[in-house]
């Protein structure tokens, strides 16, 4: 029998405070949790993990990003739209309210409000000057692109870590925390950057504003800009650090301004990196959870992607390439639809190519009850299996990147979740040897389920 996880498997279980508790219990690290604004608060959106990170002991766990947790795509897919009607508020648009209800109440467990909950087919609210929005890699490029979606003629980027032969990057910032620290901007249009329209940057946790304060820094010597908004999910800053957006915006002569879904802090004890080392010493498995090389056979499934049309917003997605994009995953999904079992149904997007993914895990909910969507990750968690923690299992394997960097990558809470087929959709630069070959991400999903497509854009 599957484990039955909740959150993301039957869809009727509470999404409660308790992916909290182990950490809790462990390591002292809380959530100070206060009311949120409609109704959301820090634990309907997020659990805790332990990293395997020498530079920060925990990982906030976002029930609704995609990535760590299966959740089901309408969830995921309106949590950012959402956060994307804030930032447009902030930015002078007014973009309706009736879908707040129905979106806590889908978080809470009501399966019968996500059918309420606002997808693709809203055009987007009509703002003053529409924006370019910006998502951090690798974990907010689908959230960033569906923030985009929810404006009008807005156009859409997000930086990386892969480096593309014949793109030079038009900037850079680091992530210092980070376990892949290097951000690089690599737009088709320079242009775009030198642009002055605003721009929203967004990420699904905002900790102390300094990565964002980076990222403006660098955008604003491209191009002086009068406005940015600053967009995630968990706005996690302690009093101590919400000058540094404030004081960077007196010192650049601009306005900033910052919007979530819910605000909080993570009450950490002093000597916490101390005791997450020790934590992780002592639990995890010389390699996190890993499957025998055998199991289902995969089928190879290549998309008839159109010319011309980016499949995520590594180079650049401009608002007139939504219609074409949302018509290429209806195609798709018609295709993938016929191969799959009956039961529960995964998609799985890898690493940075989480937009499009989602989008096909949407369309795919109108040929099966049960469908999930989740990513693949670069961030080294330890795996601890018990109800209370939020990433009960981790599957490890090598890169399939065009440019390895010699790091492995996991995909969390797969292995034991009980899905009857799995959807692993990549770009065609990830087709490579190691992704089909021993120790590959094919070898690992074999195992764990009775019918693996992989589908490469």
């Amino acid at each position: 029998m599957p484990r039955a996880f909740p959150l993301f498997i039957s869809g009727k279980q509470s999404m409660t405070e308790h992916l909290t508790r182990w950490v809790g219990e462990h390591l002292d690290v809380t959530l100070v949790d206060p009311p949120g604004a409609d109704g959301i608060r820090l634990g309907d959106l997020a659990g805790l993990a332990v990293r395997r990170n020498p530079k920060r002991a925990h990982l906030v766990v976002s029930k609704v990003l995609g990535k760590h947790i299966p959740t089901d795509p309408r969830l995921v897919y309106a949590s950012a739209r959402l956060l994307g009607d804030r930032a447009a508020e902030a930015l002078g648009g007014h973009p309706g309210r009736a879908a707040w209800g129905p979106f806590v109440a889908a978080l809470r467990g009501d399966r019968e409000e996500l059918a309420k909950c606002v997808g693709p087919a809203d055009p987007g609210t009509p703002v003053p000057v529409p924006p370019l929005v910006f998502g951090f890699a690798e974990t907010a490029t689908a959230l960033g692109h569906a923030v985009s979606d929810s404006f009008a003629g807005a156009r859409y980027l997000h930086s990386t870590r892969r480096a593309v032969p014949g793109f030079t990057p038009a900037g850079t910032f680091d992530e210092s925390h980070s376990h892949a620290t290097e951000h690089l901007l690599l737009p088709a249009d320079p242009g775009w950057l030198s642009d002055p329209a605003p721009v929203v940057l967004v990420d699904d946790e905002l900790t102390t504003g300094r990565t964002a304060a980076a990222t403006i820094r660098a955008l604003h010597r491209l191009r002086p800009r009068d406005r940015y908004v600053v967009a995630a999910l968990l706005d996690l800053r302690t009093e101590a650090d919400r000058p540094v957006l404030a004081d960077l915006a007196a010192e650049l002569g601009t306005r900033i301004d910052v919007v979530s879904l819910a605000n909080g802090e993570v009450d950490l004890p002093a000597d916490v990196l101390e005791r997450g080392t020790a934590l992780v010493s002592r639990l995890a498995p010389a390699h996190p959870t890993a499957s025998a090389p055998n199991g289902t056979a995969p089928k190879r499934i290549d998309a008839d992607w159109p010319a011309g049309l980016p499949e995520g917003g590594r180079h650049g997605f401009a608002a007139e390439h939504r219609t074409g994009l949302g018509a290429a995953v209806d195609t798709l999904a018609a295709e993938v639809a016929g191969g799959l079992p009956d039961g529960r149904i995964l998609v799985l997007g890898s690493e940075e190519l989480m937009y499009t993914p989602l989008r096909l895990a949407l369309a795919l909910t109108g040929y099966r009850e049960h469908v999930r969507y989740t990513s693949t990750t670069r961030s080294p968690v330890l795996p601890v299996d018990d109800p209370g923690y939020a990433v009960r299992t981790s599957l490890r394997f090598a890169s399939p990147e065009p440019d390895p960097d010699g790091k492995p990558r996991f995909v969390n809470n797969v292995e034991g979740a009980g899905f009857d087929g799995i959807v692993l959709v990549l770009d065609r630069a990830a087709d490579t040897p190691s992704l089909w070959g021993a120790g590959g991400l094919v070898e690992a999903l074999r195992p764990v389920t009775g019918s693996l497509n992989v589908v490469v854009l």
